[in-house]
């Protein structure tokens, strides 16, 4: 590794303190996000009223994603940061407030949430933008890798925290501990400087009134061939991933070990561990110098092996190490393709691009969920009942029964998200991405 520079050193340093101050801020999040899923359930007792959180989360996200993306290239993105920051810690305050003096309701956390989705997409491509802004180029890979590390931990430790927290102390105290982490996420921001993008001929032709400057991330991505393509790959790696392991993965172990919640739950730690182990790696590494090829043959490979393995294994060591697998790659995946997108676009139209990436990859995960809920229980498990018109063809390789129809859901996205990643890899425009320098 070569010698680090005063520079170098300074703009790390800045880093540093944005990524942990963020990474706790997420782990802060994650265990209210648990807590009020618990809440809810308990108290509306509905499987859809958890639903429509997530839901009412992405639709503000989609809804507001265009806008804020012009607001985060015209305005200081340290700032949009910090009143994003605070936009969710209110959010907090008033759920707080509301469940002290006994009046929270299911609708207020709809209302969260929504607000939640607002802020995130502010939150989200000002921080990439700025990401761009303070690390050398050549780190981009590895400093994505370390935000892929903060989020891992934050998914694996949220919900065991929350989980404690909750019962032997309460609601109200999870909220107050996202409170401290999102202040000491603010206190971070206060330390350091983020420069004001160079202003280059791309941020000056697309200057001007502000629907102008709105409609500039979607022409700018459909004039160029291999963002589109690469856009357009990671919308099916989202796709694919929400109709199986974020839709149907808990209830199909559920299913196959007769609603055996600590077998998942030993699932989905060797999951997070995965994703931790995964993230660590490539920021110690550093990445491939030909970062799409990378991101696809990571694609390939994941959804071939992983998808295959968990379609195929009817133990829970057989699915641990499946996920355990299949997180492992998702760093090699995520990491190079947004280090693809911090390279390729000029930072000063930086926040209305990755806010128009960002509002479509979003997209796929309603889609995602809707599709993963229909096909299970209309096609693939009558199909792969016992007796059923898909028995004698997929029976021997995922078994027939309760479960065994999501299971070979999993075939499926094993063979298409394989054939998404090998066809990224006869794009052209794709490969072309990475002779950028």
């Amino acid at each position: 590794m070569r010698p680090m520079t005063t520079q170098s050193g300074s703009a790390w340093k800045t880093f540093y303190i944005l990524w942990a101050g963020q990474a706790l801020s997420l782990l802060g999040s994650g265990m209210t996000r648990f807590a009020v899923l618990v809440w809810a359930y308990d108290t509306a007792g509905s499987v859809t009223a958890l639903a429509l959180l997530g839901f009412f989360s992405c639709l503000t996200y989609i809804l507001v994603s265009p806008f804020a993306g012009v607001l985060v290239d015209r305005w200081d993105r340290r700032r949009v940061m910090a009143v994003a920051d605070l936009g969710a810690g209110l959010t907090t305050v008033l759920l707080l407030v509301l469940n002290i003096a006994g009046r929270l309701q299911v609708w207020h956390l709809y209302l969260a949430q929504g607000i939640a989705g607002a802020c995130g997409a502010f939150q989200e491509p000002a921080f990439a933008a700025a990401l761009s802004l303070i690390v050398p180029k050549e780190a981009y890979t590895r400093a994505n890798g370390l935000l892929g590390l903060g989020k891992s931990a934050a998914h694996m430790f949220a919900p065991a925290l929350a989980g404690l927290v909750q019962q032997f102390v309460g609601l109200n105290a999870v909220m107050i501990i996202d409170l401290a982490t999102m202040a000491l996420a603010l206190g971070g921001l206060l330390l350091i400087h983020i420069p004001r993008p160079p202003v280059t001929d791309t941020g000056r032709q697309a200057s001007g009134a502000f629907w102008r400057e709105l409609r500039f991330g979607f022409g700018y991505i459909g004039r160029h061939a291999g963002l589109r393509g690469l856009l357009f790959t990671f919308f099916l790696v989202n796709l694919f991933g929400t109709v199986t392991y974020f839709a149907v993965l808990s209830p199909m172990i559920l299913q196959r070990t007769g609603g055996d919640e600590v077998a998942l739950g030993i699932v989905r730690t060797m999951m997070g561990v995965g994703g931790v182990a995964g993230s660590a790696l490539i920021s110690l590494w550093g990445g491939a110098k030909r970062k799409a090829r990378l991101y696809l043959i990571s694609t390939a490979l994941s959804f071939l092996i992983c998808d295959f393995m968990t379609a195929t294994s009817k133990s829970v060591s057989g699915w641990s190490v499946a996920g355990f697998l299949s997180e492992l790659t998702i760093p090699f995946i995520v990491s190079p393709y947004y280090a693809l997108w911090q390279e390729r676009i000029p930072p000063d139209v930086q926040g209305r691009l990755f806010a128009t990436r960002d509002m479509v990859q979003v997209m796929s995960q309603p889609v995602g969920y809707l599709m993963g809920g229909l096909l299970a229980d209309r096609v693939f498990e009558p199909a792969l009942a016992v007796g059923g018109p898909l028995a004698g063809a997929l029976g021997w390789l995922v078994g027939t029964g309760p479960g065994a129809g999501m299971a070979a859901m999993f075939l499926g996205t094993s063979l298409l998200g394989g054939l998404n990643g090998a066809l990224g890899l006869l794009m052209p425009a794709i490969r072309r991405l990475d002779d950028f320098n």
